[in-house]
């Protein structure tokens, strides 16, 4: 394959730095105090609650399927918990903590076994579970539970050297995990064969379902995490939380390099999504922009999304088919000259 080549199929499988590189040195330049240290630190505390979504929605679609109901979680698992240490039993903060992780790990597993053991679609039942979690949220919650213990809003609140966000370094070191998990490990390449030929995963001998539940359960425990910072930042639960970010979930993924179709994407590309989401919504901040018009541009976002997703695929194709042709053409030249 000629350097040229790979250059390009590099480019296109990285397309998300080049967008951050390129929207960091624009506003680095046009945007005034977006180019200091405590505004890239604010940039990236900020990305970490969508990130996590962004990281979950990601390894959804990695095997091919979609989960509606992560922000959701978000508000659910955190509001579930604090509901029952203030009305129920007292429980150490680190103890809710667990809790609240281990209702992300269960919302997971459910949503996962339907859509794997019963063959239920991803979207239709993701979204069930969202109405049902937001509904119980509503009924149990009609306002906001504050005064929590500092540790259990410790991720969402805390800092470290007085500057750096918890929230921030645990985004960092989460995304860095899981690029190892999904990269250097059997484990973390199943998803990604099971995304892109179920089938064939299974008769090479993957149990393609249990990968399924796990992305989702994976999915739920990244949500809760979200909801954990959500919570600490607020220094309290309500049951807003989260609500309607699992649409820019999408969009930041997809721009890491997810596809609906699933079988490819990386966590180390979601995190570029996740910062060019961040890096947007605090650039047009600064500028001033009218919240109605940031609204709009999220919208726009999700829509470069989609055609980015298809688009993506054919340039691909372009590429290799312009490979290919060179290589035929030459082959063909080589045994002109033989004969």
């Amino acid at each position: 394959m000629r350097r040229v080549t790979k250059i390009q199929l590099f480019i296109l499988e990285n397309l998300v730095w080049v967008l951050v590189i390129l929207f960091f040195l624009f506003n680095a330049i046009a945007t005034e105090s977006f180019f200091t240290f405590k505004n890239q630190v604010n940039i990236i505390f900020q990305s970490s609650l969508m990130g996590m979504l962004v990281l979950a929605q990601g390894i959804v679609m990695m095997v091919g399927e979609l989960d509606l109901s992560i922000d959701a979680i978000l508000a659910f698992a955190p509001a579930m918990t604090i509901l029952f240490v203030t009305t129920v039993m007292p429980l150490n903060p680190f103890v809710a903590i667990l809790m609240t992780l281990l209702l992300g790990v269960l919302v997971g597993f459910i949503n996962g076994f339907f859509v794997a053991r019963m063959k239920s679609n991803s979207f239709l039942l993701t979204l069930s579970t969202q109405i049902v979690m937001r509904g119980i949220i509503l009924f149990l919650i009609p306002f906001s539970i504050a005064g929590l213990d500092p540790a259990y809003t410790y991720v969402g609140r805390g800092r470290l050297f007085g500057e750096i966000p918890v929230a921030a370094v645990a985004f960092i070191l989460i995304f860095l995990g899981f690029e190892f998990l999904f990269n250097k490990t059997i484990f973390g390449r199943k998803f990604l064969l099971t995304g892109g030929n179920r089938r064939a995963s299974y008769i090479s001998g993957i149990n393609t379902n249990r990968v399924i539940i796990y992305a989702f359960i994976i999915a739920g425990l990244l949500a809760a995490v979200a909801g954990l910072i959500a919570t600490g930042r607020q220094n309290a639960v309500s049951n807003g939380m989260g609500s309607g970010m699992v649409m820019m979930a999408f969009a930041g993924a997809i721009l890491g390099g997810s596809s609906f179709n699933g079988g490819v994407g990386k966590p180390i590309g979601m995190l570029g999504g996740a910062l060019l989401l961040g890096m947007i919504d605090n650039a047009l901040t600064l500028r001033g922009v009218n919240v109605n018009l940031v609204y709009a541009t999220k919208g726009g976002l999700i829509f470069l999304a989609i055609m980015l997703d298809r688009a993506k695929d054919q340039i691909n194709d372009h590429i290799m088919y312009k490979e290919n042709i060179r290589r035929l053409t030459s082959t063909e030249d080589g045994l002109e000259k033989a004969s």
